[in-house]
């Protein structure tokens, strides 16, 4: 098997070598509406949105209702500008790029008044040679157009209809999202609202070089079946400006595999790409890469020294981690259908954990410690996998690197979600760059485990969600095979052999390739993996749930607690029937079927304050969605290894959603960012039904330990569900939501930022489901 791996273009280019200077333009610009008449400073990498509200022009987007009052930001057609200085002679370089790593989205590009070209892809890198245009000073302009008219006058120019138009009115967004290479959410979701962004939302940078220039180097572990040894394949890519062919030589170094390899090479004038194969030491033992709770994360530092004619080196590292990954799909003893499962190593592994979406509306404010106390939650939680949604965004690096560290399997979608797309030229080529970019710049990372064509478009299709006349249907099934078949698995299969690529999630993998990559029954129990979401029946009773080979998506919705919302809402807001709470739902009749779940086994808030019944209504949609997502789950876990009239074998259970995007009705387990019902129980009734339950009195001593405090509980009584709260506080308990059947009990709160023994005091608030009452 032949596999490349990428390592980031930052660790390939940026600074100063003896071949070229670097140049980042990164920090303080200029941003003026579209007819000029606003204009302030912003920042890069940012958005509009961003820049607009750091000026304080606006008030927090996710405040009441902002989301429709702030929709004239994203209709207009905002220009980003620059004046800046070469800081080093540029006549003495012979060629000169500027790099756009991420720009969102539609854009002209101009340098000192001169076009230089085009973006119009979210997820792509983009790089212009201005060799003959840049000087010792620069004007740098990128003039954007609104990607909601842009988005309308694409589907406008289309020779027929790609549905959906539109999203449900219910979810207050925006048309024809899918007509645009941009974070599709961002046009808003039954989970999210639309603020459909427009900035440089990566780093930008100006590359002069003389003789070459490496444009990256990609890298992939190879375990060799036939000699029970690893090997290692690399691909560097360079830019040759000179007009002679350069010699030299690559020296690969893996200490402590005591691994050291020598290459001679001669790169001709031109684009040139360089294959190198290591052999690594079989007389060394290679420790793997394991997902959390299977093992150690062991990775190994690696140097490639490039030494070309005239004393010229580029030097880069990297870490190297060894593990194989399969997808078996085969035959199961008493059973129709096949199996869907992942092996690590050669090992079966349960997947277990949840899906991800897009930290915040504006990635600017997705920083590398709001990740990574993201991630780790979830490996406190004792997950082990997260699936990157396709209707969000490609994660940034940090993502990846802490997934690679903490061990955290990645199902990573490509990003086409919910939609059927058009294949016309123009998105056929930029589709095919960005996917090749994603592949490249992500590869390398252990952590992702499976390539995802899309979200859900399968089961758009064949289960005709859009109404398309059946003399119609031909058209857009021929689409999706261009699209996801003949393009994007086609580039997955040259770019990348150690990962397996399924079309679609839902899908009946092998089954539905060999019925022509769509299968009549997306949906079916025995092939593949299924989506299950069914907000009326009773969620305690698990005869409702598939016994499914694999269940990648399935959840219930909850209110995020009071003291989140209460920061984006005014008084008269706090209701469950207000103006604020029904525009905050976007899924239709989410709030009632909250409702009708909690009815079936607790009793409604029966107090005459109305914000004391929103509080109480708040926290039992919290605690019916962590009981609903508790036993669904261990119905998953219990299929596992069992097959029932010919059905189970249930090999991965991954909820909706592990995160949130706003303050917002929605089905994340993170709403405060505190773990929800870790510890196990079973009931034996309905608490409505329940006799003997008396009102607990609980009261807490809080201490600091270090950067931790303890809470030291104390109940009067047996108490179903506490709910520990500290307000604004950032952070996050060790247990919430429990059981609290013994006298006392002490749960830690790790701060994300400095607190106080006394502020938390002050912020503390407890209760369990007798205060309700």
């Amino acid at each position: 098997m032949r596999l490349r791996l990428l390592l980031l273009l930052a660790l390939c280019g940026a600074g100063p070598t003896a071949l070229g200077r670097s140049l980042s333009l990164r920090g303080s610009w200029r941003i003026r509406s579209g007819n000029g008449s606003l204009e302030l400073p912003g920042r890069v990498p940012g958005c509009v949105h961003s820049a607009l509200l750091q000026r304080g022009l606006i008030q927090d987007p996710y405040y009441r209702f902002n989301d429709l009052n702030y929709r004239w930001i994203s209709l207009d057609n905002w220009t980003y500008s620059k004046k800046f200085k070469i800081p080093f002679n540029i006549s003495k370089w012979q060629k000169v790029n500027l790099i756009f790593e991420g720009v969102d989205t539609v854009a002209k590009v101009l340098l000192n008044s001169v076009p230089i070209g085009k973006t119009g892809n979210m997820f792509k890198r983009y790089s212009f040679d201005i060799t003959s245009v840049v000087g010792e000073v620069n004007s740098l302009e990128l003039c954007f157009q609104s990607p909601v008219l842009y988005a309308a006058q694409r589907s406008k120019a289309h020779g027929y209809p790609v549905p959906p138009d539109c999203p449900p009115l219910v979810q207050k967004g925006q048309c024809h999202v899918n007509f645009i290479r941009k974070e599709q959410s961002s046009f808003s979701w039954d989970w999210g609202p639309s603020f459909p962004t427009q900035g440089i939302w990566k780093d930008v940078r100006i590359e002069a070089y003389n003789i070459c220039h490496l444009n990256y180097f990609m890298f992939s572990p190879i375990y060799d079946n036939h000699t029970q040894g690893w090997n290692l394949e690399i691909e560097s890519s360079f830019d040759v400006v000179s007009s002679k062919p350069i010699s030299g030589q690559v020296i690969v170094a893996i200490p402590k595999l005591q691994t050291q390899q020598t290459y001679s090479i001669e790169l001709q004038p031109g684009e040139r790409i360089v294959e190198l194969f290591v052999k690594i030491n079989k007389n060394v033992t290679v420790e793997t890469w394991w997902p959390h709770g299977h093992g150690n994360q062991t990775g190994y530092n690696m140097t490639i020294l490039f030494k070309l004619d005239g004393g010229l080196n580029i030097e880069k590292s990297a870490k190297v981690y060894f593990r194989t990954v399969e997808l078996i799909e085969e035959p199961i003893e008493g059973s129709q259908g096949l199996s869907f499962y992942f092996k690590i190593n050669g090992l079966p592994i349960f997947l277990k954990g949840s899906n991800w979406i897009p930290a915040d509306s504006f990635q600017d404010r997705v920083t590398s410690d709001l990740l990574r106390l993201l991630l780790q939650s979830a490996v406190d939680a004792n997950m082990n996998t997260l699936r990157v949604w396709g209707g969000g965004i490609y994660e940034q690096d940090e993502f990846y690197r802490l997934c690679d560290e903490l061990g955290i399997m990645v199902w990573q979608d490509f990003m086409f979600a919910c939609a059927l797309y058009p294949t016309d030229r123009d998105f056929m080529n930029s589709v095919r760059a960005e996917v090749a970019h994603q592949i490249r710049r992500l590869k390398y990372h252990p952590s992702i485990i499976v390539w995802g064509g899309n979200n859900e478009n399968e089961a758009a299709l064949m289960m005709n969600w859009y109404n398309i006349p059946a003399s119609e249907l031909h058209t857009y099934i021929k689409d999706y095979v261009i699209l996801y078949v003949k393009n994007i698995r086609k580039i997955v299969l040259a770019e990348d052999k150690t990962r397996p690529f399924i079309i679609s999630s839902p899908t009946n993998g092998a089954e539905s390739i060999k019925e022509g990559w769509l299968s009549v029954n997306p949906y079916d129990n025995n092939f593949g993996d299924v989506h299950f979401y069914d907000y009326i029946s009773d969620c305690w009773n698990w005869k409702v749930f598939p016994k499914a080979r694999f269940v990648s998506e399935y959840g219930y919705q909850s209110w995020p607690s009071f003291s989140t919302l209460e920061k984006v809402s005014s008084e008269e807001d706090w209701s469950y029937n207000s103006k604020f709470s029904l525009h905050r739902q976007h899924h239709a009749d989410g709030n009632n079927e909250m409702l009708l779940q909690i009815g079936f086994h607790f009793k409604l808030p029966e107090s005459t304050d109305t914000l004391q019944t929103f509080k109480d209504t708040i926290y039992l949609t919290q605690v019916m969605q962590a009981q609903c997502v508790k036993i669904e789950t261990e119905f998953y876990r219990r299929s596992r290894s069992e097959i029932v009239d010919g059905q189970g074998y249930t090999m991965g259970a991954l909820y909706w959603q592990l995160n949130d995007i706003w303050q917002a009705p929605s089905w994340a387990s993170l709403a405060d960012s505190q773990l929800v019902s870790p510890t196990n129980y079973h009931f034996l009734s309905s608490l409505s039904e329940s006799v003997g339950l008396h009102k607990a009195h609980i009261t807490a001593i809080i201490s600091q330990q270090g950067d931790t405090f303890a809470f030291d509980l104390e109940t009067s009584t047996v108490a179903p569900f506490v709910w520990l709260d500290v307000g604004s506080i950032p952070g996050r308990f060790s247990d919430n939501g429990f059981l609290m059947t013994e006298k006392t009990r002490t749960v830690l709160f790790y701060p994300w930022k400095p607190t106080s023994k006394s502020e938390l005091e002050q912020s503390f608030r407890v209760t369990s489901l007798t205060d309700i009452y």
